[in-house]
């Protein structure tokens, strides 16, 4: 079941903290001349504007159907969320490894690194503090079900992309650092340089991951396996029901659409079966608020 609360909470946290991490690196970066650290400012300015587009796709996902989309406009969630990844790999991941390049060719060499290292630390409390309360979040919705097993089957892409954002910027300040304290152990401003590449090769794969994860959800996802048989064993409870022959469920942003053909207990007039397929459709949207559409067909068996 979705919780749209979690997500919002979750992309607030991670506002806040790349907000001013990233205006700390801009600072910490023109003093310093340090690449990774100017990729990692580039990378927390782009952050803070995909948690923007991540909170206009939850609101445009919340808009009521209409004619133009009878089935609403939840899954634009899903297309904002593509654009994230794909602004993560370009404006991120590609931004990254074309400025440690350039370094690589002309590097001025730091100054002053121990700032580059204070800010760093800073960021990377920071940026741990906004990851733990994405956790925190996705522990509310994923249930006892492992993380990776969540991170797999999750209908929430905006939740999903957030977690990877915080994780993609928590490893990408560990590897920053470790550039600048290398460079300043051997004196070779190169390690710097590598730093910044090592962040865009970082950012390019956390970002094909977001966007493949999403294309499914974009393309028409069914809900998870859960969901799926909880709706099946909840419709065979009924009494209406004999047995269900084909269930169809269809993820739509954070709600659901379900074509259900079952077949239905013997009655004594067409209006008696009506009654019975209303009430089993009232009935399962009351069971699963989150299920807005249901399309029931009475078969027989085989």
């Amino acid at each position: 079941m979705s919780h749209p609360n979690a997500s919002v909470k979750s992309i607030l946290y991670a506002l806040l903290a790349n907000l001013g991490i990233a205006v700390t690196k801009t600072v910490a970066a023109v003093i310093t001349g340090s690449g990774a650290m100017l990729a990692e400012a580039i990378h927390s300015y782009a952050d803070c504007g995909n948690q923007g587009l991540l909170f206009l796709g939850l609101s445009a996902a919340r808009k009521k159907p209409d004619v133009e989309h009878p089935l609403g406009h939840g899954k634009e969630i899903y297309f904002w969320s593509f654009v994230v990844a794909l602004m993560l790999f370009s404006m991120g991941g590609l931004f990254s490894i074309y400025e440690g390049i350039h370094k690589i060719h002309s590097h001025e060499g730091l100054k002053n690194p121990a700032l580059a290292l204070a800010v760093l630390a800073v960021s990377m409390i920071l940026e741990a503090t906004s990851l733990f309360g994405c956790l925190a979040q996705v522990r509310k919705v994923r249930g006892g079900v492992s993380l990776r097993d969540w991170i797999k089957n999750s209908r929430q892409s905006e939740l999903v992309v957030v977690l990877g954002e915080d994780t993609a910027a928590l490893l990408g300040l560990s590897f920053a650092f470790v550039s600048i304290v290398l460079s300043m152990a051997t004196g070779n401003p190169v390690f710097d340089a590598v730093g910044s590449i090592g962040i865009g090769v970082l950012l390019v794969v956390i970002s094909f991951f977001l966007a493949v994860k999403v294309k499914g959800l974009l393309i028409g996802q069914s809900t998870d396996e859960e969901t799926r048989d909880g709706i099946r064993k909840h419709l065979e409870t009924r009494p209406e029901i004999e047995s269900v022959l084909n269930l169809i469920t269809l993820q739509l942003g954070p709600d659901i659409m379900v074509a259900v053909k079952a077949k239905m207990a013997a009655v004594d007039s067409a209006d008696q079966l009506v009654r019975n397929i209303n009430a089993c459709e009232s009935d399962l949207k009351e069971w699963n608020p989150c299920i807005q559409w249901v399309f029931f067909e009475p078969d027989m068996e085989g």
